[in-house]
């Protein structure tokens, strides 16, 4: 079962602040482990996701840049914080703000990806909304996923230029103690 191919269905589904979310995955990213958490707010079972590809619960409304920039950070064996929306098998769709590290043996071999995803503020995803939305924008202009992507991450770029700071300053500027009330 793959939920990239269930239509959203603009139900959001919550999940607890004391809740994390929690998944890991082999170097190519097919899912080994699945915490019930997980598993619930993805309306998902063991079997249906353990050795899929994590992108399974990719949603169409979640920026291709941003995913570019992520894989990017973790390729250069970096940890990455980010707001991500992902789409559940039954059309719901759910916010995290996700913790994305590689990990490694204990000769710097890439053994795979740790993630865990905890609830994001509300006020938050105001301007995370924005943005993304301004990056699914300029991506829909382009028929092809090479350059739609290419121009996401130019405009990802711009806007975190033209704000002085990186895409982590941002997420970071959006902690309870960086948002606007």
């Amino acid at each position: 079962m793959r939920a990239s191919r269930t239509s959203p269905t603009g139900v959001e589904r919550r999940f607890g602040d004391d809740e994390l979310i929690v998944t890991k995955t082999d170097a190519r990213g097919l899912i080994t482990y699945a915490n019930d958490v997980f598993l619930r707010v993805s309306a998902l079972t063991e079997g249906e996701v353990v050795g899929q590809p994590h992108n399974i619960i990719r949603h169409p409304g979640m920026p291709r840049g941003i995913f570019d920039l992520l894989w990017e950070t973790l390729r250069s064996g970096s940890e990455i914080f980010a707001y991500v929306v992902n789409l559940a098998a039954d059309g719901a769709h759910y916010w995290v703000l996700a913790h994305v590290t590689p990990s490694v043996d204990a000769h710097g071999k890439l053994l795979g990806y740790h993630s865990n995803r905890r609830v994001p503020v509300p006020a938050a995803l105001t301007a995370v909304r924005r943005l993304y939305d301004e990056l699914l924008a300029v991506e829909a202009r382009f028929s092809r996923p090479a350059e739609a992507v290419a121009a996401s991450r130019a405009l990802l770029t711009e806007r975190l230029d033209t704000a002085g700071m990186t895409y982590d300053e941002f997420v970071w500027s959006l902690s309870p103690e960086g948002v606007a009330a």
